[in-house]
C-alpha cells in the first residue's frame, strides 16, 4: 500500500515560508531580477517622494529630525535616491530607515539605516512600495456548506480544500469580499490590514503612503489573484521558496484598519493621479528644442517617456495609492 507523505498547509503558511524562511525568496533575493517596480523604472518616481516627503515636512512643521522610512526597502534604490537627491537643507535633518527581511545591499549608504523592523515612533513620511501584496495570507473557496480554506501542496502547488476560517476572517469575508456562490475564492486581506495597521500606530505626526495593485470591494476578481512571479514573468504560484508569491491588495479594508489605527484622513487614489498630482506628467518636450538643443532635447524626451511609463494606467499608473495622515 503506498501512502501518500505530502503535508498539506494553508496558503499564508506557504507564503511565509517560501518568502520568509530560511532560504525563502526575498532572504537571498532583490525583487529587481524579477520584476519592474516603479522605482527601479524611472528616477522621477523618487522625485515624486522626495516631493511628497516635502509636503510631510511642512505639515508637521519642519521638525528638527524627520524621518522616511521605507518599507519592503528590496535593494534600497528608493531611499538611497532620495537621500542623494535631498536638498541639503532637507539632508542635514533627514532620518532614512530603509525596512527589509533581506540583507543590506553592500553598496548601501552608510548614512542610511537598514532594520527589520519598524521604527517605534515616526515623525515624517513612510511609504510602502509593493509591500502589502507580499503579505501572506491564507485563501478560501466557497462550497454549498460556506467557505474553506484552500490548503496546498508546497512542492508542487496542488490544491485541496480544508476547515472552515475562524471568526475573525469570516467576518473579514462577510465585511471585505462576500462570495454569493459556489467556486468563486477570496484572499483574506486581514493580515495586510493589521500590517498597515501597526504601520500607522507608529506613525506620530507625518504621512503614510502603499502603493500596489489593488481591488474595491465592489470589484473583487471571482476567483483571486495569487500569482507567481520570476526572472521577470508570471509563472505557477508554487510556493517552493523558487518564486514570488503575490496577491492583489484590498486597500480599501487597509484604509479602514488605517483609520481604527488613528489616521485622521484618508485618500485613496491611483498612480496616475498621485503622481500627476505630484508633477509626474509624462509631457513631450516641444520639438522645437530639438533643433536649438539637441542634448536636453533627448533628455527630455527620455525623462518623459519614462513618465509615461509610470502614469501608463494599464499598468504601472494603474497601482492603488492608499494615504493617511496623522498630525
Amino acid at each position: 500500500m503506498v501512502t501518500s507523505d505530502v503535508v498539506w498547509v494553508t496558503w499564508r503558511e506557504a507564503m511565509q515560508r517560501a518568502l520568509y524562511g530560511e532560504g525563502g525568496f526575498y532572504i537571498r533575493e532583490r525583487p529587481s531580477g524579477h520584476f519592474r517596480t516603479s522605482v527601479g523604472a524611472s528616477p522621477a518616481f523618487a522625485q515624486a517622494v522626495l516631493r511628497l516627503l516635502g509636503v510631510a515636512d511642512e505639515a508637521v512643521g519642519r521638525p528638527a529630525e524627520l524621518d522616511l522610512v521605507d518599507v519592503g526597502s528590496g535593494d534600497g534604490l528608493l531611499v538611497t535616491q532620495v537621500h542623494h537627491t535631498a536638498e541639503p537643507w532637507l539632508a542635514e535633518r533627514l532620518r532614512v530607515t530603509a525596512v527589509d527581511l533581506s540583507p543590506p545591499p553592500g553598496d548601501l549608504d552608510k548614512e542610511i539605516t537598514w532594520t527589520g523592523s519598524l521604527p517605534e515612533a515616526v515623525t515624517g513620511l513612510v511609504i510602502a512600495n509593493e509591500w502589502l501584496d507580499n503579505i501572506p495570507l491564507d485563501v478560501v473557496e466557497q462550497t454549498p456548506q460556506g467557505p474553506r480554506l484552500v490548503l496546498v501542496d508546497p512542492e508542487t502547488g496542488r490544491e485541496r480544500l480544508g476547515d472552515p476560517p475562524g471568526e475573525q476572517d469570516r467576518r473579514w469575508l462577510e465585511r471585505w469580499w462576500p462570495l454569493r456562490s459556489t467556486g468563486l475564492r477570496a484572499e483574506i486581506g486581514r493580515p495586510r490590514d493589521e500590517a498597515w495597521a501597526l504601520v500607522v500606530t507608529r506613525l506620530r505626526r507625518g504621512l503614510a503612503v502603499a502603493v500596489d495593485y489593488a481591488h474595491p470591494v465592489d470589484n473583487r476578481p471571482p476567483f483571486g489573484t495569487l500569482t507567481g512571479y520570476r526572472d521577470g514573468a508570471c509563472v505557477a504560484a508554487i510556493p517552493d521558496g523558487s518564486c514570488d508569491i503575490t496577491a492583489h491588495v484590498a486597500l480599501d479594508a487597509c484604509a479602514a484598519a488605517g483609520e481604527r489605527a488613528g489616521a485622521i484622513s484618508t485618500t485613496l487614489t491611483t498612480q496616475r493621479h498621485a503622481l500627476g498630482e505630484l508633477g509626474v506628467s509624462g509631457a513631450r518636450p516641444p520639438l522645437s528644442l530639438a533643433a536649438t538643443d539637441p542634448g536636453v532635447y533627448l533628455r527630455a524626451l527620455v525623462r518623459a517617456s519614462e513618465e509615461a511609463e509610470l502614469i501608463d494606467p494599464e499598468g504601472l499608473g494603474g497601482f492603488g495609492w492608499l494615504a493617511q495622515w496623522k498630525r
